[in-house]
């Protein structure tokens, strides 16, 4: 039987011909009506709940139908629960299971984001490791564009092994099956606001969510499969304390009901605003519940009660992102109006991304920018300044490595009155040698100049770009930075 509240009739006789046979869309109940989404031209989110089970057809089918429903009624961003793809019967059966990025399930949610206009997150996608003497795989929250392109990939870091002798013995042991994560991945610039990505049980770690506060983040999302007994105890405090203590949205999607003979989920996903209210909730059914983001009022939230103006870490420390190595990613970068391709691309870390230079004033000239678009060093956060100078610091002892030299001209251009010509900061980094230039300050002059003039005589092909910085990847692979 389906049950489906929606806005309109005609809505409701498109509902009726995708013919859903699993698809409960629960509206928010608490603080929303159907009628206010969309009502004051805020973006829209659309947090889903579902029942995976290891066979991964139905499961794909069912999220299909989960987007297709959001959409219709104005979604602009849809979450997905953890382990939307499926959920095993046991730990050989999930490793089996498991695709990689460019696999059957991440291909047709490509496909949907792109043909409803939507973004999509993906969270807890079961991705198959890459190393060929460790099986296991690494949960992964994926993010997809309205293009249908993947735009950040987050391995999850805190692995769920516990053993609780509460209301009978639960005992599960992620590790058994996953790989770690080894970094926080910078939060995304979505229709909604900007994402800081987690998973389930990073839930329970609040240092990870100030920092994705402090890297900017506006919306902590923690798609889940909580179990019966700790989403009973601590399901919906811990998601309201994340969102009041880091004045966020929190969006968490989550699985529900039984899955198989051993697995059961608490459900009840749920959108909180800010403030620790919640805005949407989807309660013990499969379904799809939405909510405005109205980032006028966190901003506001933000003002009123400055938390991050009255921290007091000279007493007590400070929460920072941590510099745990660099990943050579599979995925472009934004800068202004170019795209750096991934083969132009030799260091990134949390907020920050190293390139190569397309039109170098001498041998060596490279470009450090933050990830996240931003005009001055004054539009960004603590963290991603940190960031940006371990960055700038670890490029520096690379290139000088790279160029046999013992110094470097380091310039930040902040700014277009300062001769910034891409509206996105960056900075320059130039090994020096005695006597390149004539005089010293001469290579200000150069740097000034030498991107000023479109001459695509001056401009480097994209292969002798892309072995430029492939040596140096393969540099940082045997030296310590």
């Amino acid at each position: 039987m389906l049950l489906t509240v929606l806005n309109s009739a005609k809505t409701f006789s498109r509902h009726l011909r995708l013919n859903f046979k699993r698809i409960v869309t629960t509206w928010p109940f608490r603080t929303m009506s159907v009628g206010k989404v969309g009502r004051n031209n805020w973006p829209v989110a659309a947090v889903c709940q579902m029942t995976s089970t290891s066979d991964k057809t139905d499961n794909l089918r069912v999220c299909q139908q989960l987007i297709s429903s959001a959409a219709t009624q104005g979604a602009d961003m849809v979450f997905l629960p953890e382990a939307f793809d499926y959920i095993a019967e046991n730990k050989d059966e999930s490793i089996e299971l498991s695709e990689n990025l460019d696999g059957d399930t991440i291909t047709a949610m490509k496909d949907a984001a792109k043909s409803h206009g939507i973004w999509l997150s993906l969270g807890g996608f079961h991705q198959r490791g890459l190393n060929g003497v460790d099986s296991r795989i690494r949960n992964s929250h994926v993010i997809i564009n309205s293009n249908g392109e993947v735009v950040e990939v987050y391995d999850k870091i805190h692995l769920f092994d516990v053993k609780l002798k509460r209301d009978g013995i639960v005992q599960l042991k992620e590790s058994a099956h996953t790989l770690p994560g080894t970094r926080v991945s910078s939060p995304v610039s979505t229709p909604i606001g900007r994402v800081g990505l987690g998973i389930c049980y990073d839930l329970r770690f609040p240092e990870m969510s100030l920092v994705l506060k402090q890297m900017g983040a506006e919306i902590l999302t923690f798609p889940s499969a909580f179990t019966s007994v700790t989403g009973q105890a601590h399901w919906e405090v811990l998601l309201r304390t994340r969102a009041v203590d880091n004045q966020c949205y929190v969006v968490a999607a989550a699985q529900v009901g039984q899955h198989n003979g051993r697995r059961m989920s608490y459900g009840h996903a749920m959108i909180v605003d800010p403030w620790g209210k919640i805005v949407a909730s989807c309660d013990g059914e499969v379904g799809v519940a939405l909510a405005e983001i109205d980032l006028d009022n966190l901003r506001k939230i933000r003002e009123e009660m400055p938390l991050d103006d009255q921290r007091r870490p000279d007493l007590y420390g400070s929460v920072a992102v941590c510099d745990s190595g660099f990943s050579f990613v599979d995925r472009s970068f934004v800068f202004g109006s170019f795209h750096i391709p991934t083969s132009q691309i030799f260091l990134r870390s949390s907020s920050s991304v190293a390139f190569v230079n397309i039109k170098p004033v001498i041998p060596g000239h490279v470009l450090v920018a933050p990830l996240r678009s931003a005009m001055k060093l004054t539009d960004l956060s603590p963290v991603e300044v940190t960031d940006l100078f371990l960055c700038v610091q670890k490029v520096l002892k690379l290139i000088e490595k790279a160029y046999g030299v013992a110094s470097s001209t380091v310039s930040v251009q902040d700014g277009p009155d300062a001769g910034q010509t891409v509206p996105h900061l960056h900075v320059h980094i130039l090994p020096r040698k005695k006597g390149d230039f004539d005089r010293n300050d001469d290579i200000y002059n150069k740097l000034e100049k030498h991107d000023k003039v479109d001459d695509e005589r001056t401009k480097r092909s994209a292969e002798e770009m892309a072995l430029e910085a492939n040596k140096l990847k393969n540099l940082i692979a045997t030296c310590s930075l």
